[in-house]
């Protein structure tokens, strides 16, 4: 769309106001800045383009209308940078001027006037339109970098809260001091299911990009000043060119609080009359007895098209607008001499300013999307630490609770309890540390088994684990290599008895809990962790639960949980993994 807008304005800032066609150098000028202007030719920008600019400016001559120098001032803006680029804009404008020394001084300031903001225009639309493309190649950019800062920050909290924690569990269990570690892992649970806050997203900055703004600005003031002067030299009463004064005023007036950059979908206050207000008065100068004035209709016609929500609509009452202005020129003056030149010109003035507020729109909604897909990506990476926390240092920290407890309690037993601390919390420590990164957990559902069952025994409970042997390889490569089942994801079924045996220590005083795994029809892998001595409600399922059900989704899974009678069963069934070949 912005490349479009771009070179419906090119071609309309052209044509001359005059009845004709644009000569040699104009239309090459045109092709040139086609070439500067365009996306798919921005590789081709260079000083070359300045230089052919300004040899067809000098070869076109005097042209107050603008069209060639505005190209050579736009193409000065595009190429060269810093200070350079506005010392050599205001050479060409003024040569604009020297150009027109000895004609009328409306021709000279008109000149003037109308490379500089047709300049600007076509400055601001080409860069506008690049802002675009680049805020869209660098969206998947902005996300890898939201994620990469979200690592970093979680990274940094874990460590200082869990991290630190299961440091102190280390030193504690090496002192001796079992006691006091249940009241440290405690605390240190609670903090990690807590959900992390979301990062700061970077500000969405001005609606508009700062480049529009002033650029807008001048063109607002100079069609003011413009109009002042071809009132001036009008000859009309005084009171109708004050009148007139008056009209102009109000349309660029309610042209600038129509255009004002909005949020997307939003629209101006009031503007069921204000709209209405500035189609009447841009069209009052048409029925001038003296010289029509019909450019102010071109600003309605845009307001139009920035205004209305629905672009039919929009674009049908644009025709309209548009449309009255040969019919009423023609009923004035009964000749169709010069009334296709002035629909030109209504036509590029109405292109001029619809599109610097649609192609600005167009950066704006970019940039929102973009800033909403990093805020996205960061979002994503946020629920997966949480989950990663929740499902790797939950369990982790609740084994350290028991067998501390224990040790509390069984002092025979307090050197061997004191030293499986140690080495659970090493391994947590470990799992904390690889949680910021991209990696998928690494765990065996043997190894979880074992460990399940220690723990279990060590909190008083009799455990009893059935599991097809056939399940449960030695380790990853096994489960790729074995050939007497189609196994399913052993990682996430160890994450499975995790959440599980963590459940059975924080909700129940279990005496039994049985594990069950097996293949179920030849499909699905099925595992079942079932326990008695429930306490508390178990049956509302918390974030852990809600993490699991989720992943277990994803892979075409299921998990459920019920209790019943102080009993309690957490259900899981996963695809088995097609064997590989």
């Amino acid at each position: 769309m912005s490349t479009l807008i771009i070179l419906v304005v090119l071609v309309l800032l052209v044509i001359p106001p005059a009845a004709g066609l644009p000569g040699v150098p104009a239309v090459l000028s045109l092709g040139l800045q086609v070439l500067c202007s365009s996306p798919r030719t921005r590789w081709l920008r260079g000083w070359w383009l300045v230089a052919g600019q300004a040899v067809l400016f000098a070869w076109m001559g005097p042209v107050p209308f603008g069209g060639p120098s505005a190209f050579f001032a736009a193409s000065v803006l595009l190429i060269a940078r810093g200070p350079l680029r506005w010392a050599l804009f205001a050479c060409v404008a003024a040569a604009a001027g020297l150009l027109h020394l000895g004609a009328d001084p409306y021709v000279w300031v008109n000149a003037v006037g109308n490379t500089v903001t047709q300049g600007l225009v076509v400055f601001a639309l080409t860069r506008l339109s690049d802002l675009r493309d680049e805020l869209h190649a660098t969206r998947a950019e902005l996300a890898a970098q939201s994620v990469a800062a979200e690592r970093e920050r979680a990274g940094h909290d874990l460590d200082t809260v869990l991290g630190s924690a299961l440091s102190g569990v280390i030193g504690l269990a090496a002192a001796g001091r079992a006691e006091e570690i249940p009241p440290l892992t405690r605390r240190a649970a609670q903090q990690a299911r807590q959900r992390a806050e979301p990062a700061p997203m970077p500000p969405a900055g001005d609606l508009t990009p700062r480049l529009a703004v002033p650029i807008l600005t001048v063109v607002y003031l100079w069609v003011p000043v413009a109009a002042i002067i071809v009132v001036a030299r009008a000859q009309a009463p005084v009171g109708l060119r004050a009148a007139y004064w008056a009209v102009v005023i109000a349309v660029v007036a309610l042209q600038a609080y129509h255009a004002l950059p909005r949020p997307p979908g939003t629209w101006p206050r009031h503007a069921a009359w204000t709209l209405p207000a500035q189609l009447a008065i841009a069209w009052l100068p048409l029925l001038e007895p003296h010289r029509p004035y019909y450019q102010l209709v071109g600003w309605a016609a845009a307001a139009l098209l920035i205004v209305l929500p629905s672009w039919r609509l929009a674009w049908a009452l644009y025709a309209v607008v548009v449309g009255s202005v040969p019919i009423v020129l023609l009923a004035r003056s009964g000749s169709p001499a010069g009334i296709p030149a002035a629909l030109l010109e209504v036509v590029g003035m109405s292109a001029m300013f619809y599109g610097l507020t649609a192609v600005t729109r167009l950066v704006y909604q970019v940039r929102e999307s973009r800033l909403a897909l990093a805020g996205l990506a960061a979002a994503r990476e946020r629920r997966r630490i949480a989950q990663d926390v929740h499902d790797l240092i939950g369990y982790g920290l609740s084994a350290i609770t028991v067998k501390a407890e224990l040790a509390a309690r069984d002092p025979a037993r307090a050197e061997a309890e004191l030293a499986g601390i140690v080495a659970v919390a090493r391994n947590a420590l470990a799992d904390l540390r690889a949680i910021p990164g991209d990696r998928e957990p690494e765990l065996s559902l043997r190894a979880e088994l074992a460990s399940a069952r220690e723990v279990l025994e060590a909190s008083g409970a009799t455990v009893r684990i059935d599991a097809d042997p056939a399940l449960l390889p030695e380790d990853a490569a096994d489960a790729l290599l074995a050939d007497d089942a189609l196994l399913a994801d052993d990682g996430l079924l160890a994450v499975v008895v995790r959440e599980a045996v963590t459940n059975v220590l924080r909700h129940s005083e279990a005496r039994h809990v049985t594990i069950a795994l097996s293949a179920d029809s030849g499909d699905h892998v099925r595992l079942r962790v079932s326990n008695d001595g429930v306490t508390g409600h178990p049956s509302e399922p918390g974030q852990g639960v809600a993490n699991l059900t989720e992943r277990l989704a994803a892979r075409g899974g299921r998990l459920t949980t019920t209790s019943r009678e102080r009993r309690h069963q957490l259900e899981a069934t996963l695809p088995m993994r097609d064997r590989p070949e």
